[in-house]
């Protein structure tokens, strides 16, 4: 049994051809998450195939990111030639900073909480208007260990999505600890903005 994914756009699937491109290989709920060093091997293998698909496309990429404290665009960086796709990542870690830098209306985290579909939204918006990517990721999430709660336990994580003016997210639950859910979220990060290129190179075909 997989990671729970809540996917609030059922349309916006892999297309036909890519799961064998990149198949999630996401911890099952409940289970031991993956082994960290596979796990970074796995996150560095993603970077590096998200890389040769924006050189492809001639685009680039932002990432607006809370509880992973710029992990994606760490990860986005190991590669070499990375400046060619990637120019800005944000890290806004408190709410604050996600009104000031990404232009989160306040008014979401009285109303859904930093963790809710409709800021990541917002963030992954704020994130590509600034920078002027094409492709943009965002997350925000309880890591833990404190922090959950019954509605939002310790590993619940949104994430969203943009590629142009589409926009979707998804709500993901990872086991294990702190690191073991930020380096989780990282990949799917990865994994998302993956797919979302090989749909777009596709249709281009």
């Amino acid at each position: 049994m997989l990671a729970m994914v809540v996917n609030d756009n059922a349309g916006d699937l892999m297309p036909s051809g890519v799961p064998a491109t990149i198949a999630s290989t996401l911890a099952p709920t409940g289970g031991e998450p993956p082994h960290p060093e596979r796990n970074m091997d796995e996150i560095t293998r993603l970077a590096a195939e998200l890389g040769k698909r924006l050189q492809t496309l001639k685009a680039d990429v932002t990432t607006a990111e809370s509880c992973t404290g710029g992990g994606i665009a760490e990860a986005i960086t190991r590669i070499s030639g990375s400046s060619a796709w990637f120019e800005a990542g944000y890290v806004t870690y408190s709410n604050r900073q996600k009104s000031l830098q990404l232009k989160v209306p306040e008014s979401l985290f009285e109303q859904v909480g930093a963790v809710s579909r409709e800021v990541v939204e917002a963030m992954v918006r704020g994130a590509q208007a600034h920078s002027g990517a094409h492709f943009a990721v965002a997350v925000s999430g309880v890591a833990g260990p404190d922090g959950g709660s019954a509605e939002k336990p310790v590993g619940t994580v949104w994430l969203a999505w943009a590629c142009g003016d589409e926009v979707s997210a998804e709500r993901r639950h990872f086991p294990g600890d702190r690191e073991a859910v930020r380096r989780q979220t990282v990949q799917a990060a990865l994994e998302g903005l993956l797919r979302r290129a090989d749909a777009e190179i596709a249709n281009q075909g």
